[in-house]
């Protein structure tokens, strides 16, 4: 018969690593809410800084992507604006940030921007992670509870498959509820072939604003897809979303 407390220990482990990846949350969103403080009162520099920091780290918003574009455009940074506004418009889809995008690049028309239900639906998702992951963990941690202490009142083995159900749902929705890979052309001009040499066929030639979306990696090159077709693209004409 399994050890009840070696049992409870080990649930106990997998609640504290929960709970610490939660305050670092915590701390994030006290740095995001300085950062904001500072952008209000027009201290765009420290702002972006911390800003910065946290999207390197893979944190942000709707909200702080829009305030880091308008800080770039600010500066003349129109690259940068233009991959914040981009990455904007794969949580929030509308038409103003294509018009922007537009202005800031100088294209009349721009490719990749499509975002068919089901891919809204997946950006949906991502979007409200955070709070999935949230929902998901607090039923973990009822579960723990739950099997603990039915666990002493009856003395007999406890069936741990919704602990364990529970925590690989945790795991995925924390580390693999992402959007489609997208990157965004920033090279001009960019060159787009039909094979991942530089013999390859000529498809297009492209001027930074467009995004194509990636379907594997291979040595210097992505293949992306192009106008509903497979193409390849060197990596360094482009930025990663």
């Amino acid at each position: 018969m399994p050890n009840v407390k070696s049992i409870f220990l080990t649930k106990l482990l997998i609640f504290l690593s929960i709970s610490l990846q939660s305050i670092h949350c915590q701390a994030d969103v006290i740095a995001l809410e300085k950062a904001d403080s500072l952008f209000n009162s027009r201290s765009y520099k420290e702002a972006m800084e911390i800003y910065d920091s946290n999207y390197q780290s893979g944190i942000y918003s709707p909200a702080m992507l829009l305030k880091m574009a308008f800080i770039a455009e600010g500066i003349g940074d129109n690259e940068r604006a233009t991959l914040y506004l981009s990455k904007y418009y794969d949580l929030a889809p509308n038409p103003q940030a294509i018009t922007k995008i537009k202005s800031l690049t100088g294209q009349s028309s721009l490719v990749g921007y499509e975002v068919s239900d089901g891919q809204r639906f997946v950006l949906f998702l991502t979007e409200y992670q955070d709070y999935i992951v949230g929902v998901l963990a607090f039923f973990l941690v009822l579960s723990i509870v739950t099997s603990w202490i039915m666990g002493r009142k009856s003395g007999k083995t406890q069936t741990f498959w919704p602990t364990i159900l529970l925590l690989f749902l945790v795991f995925v929705a924390n580390n693999f509820l992402n959007g489609p890979p997208t990157a965004l052309v920033t090279s001009s001009p960019t060159f787009i072939v039909t094979k991942p040499t530089a013999g390859g066929e000529l498809v297009d030639m492209v001027e930074p604003g467009h995004r194509v979306r990636i379907k594997s990696s291979k040595d210097i090159w992505y293949e992306v897809e192009w106008k509903d077709k497979s193409a390849y693209i060197k990596k360094e004409d482009v930025t990663r979303l």
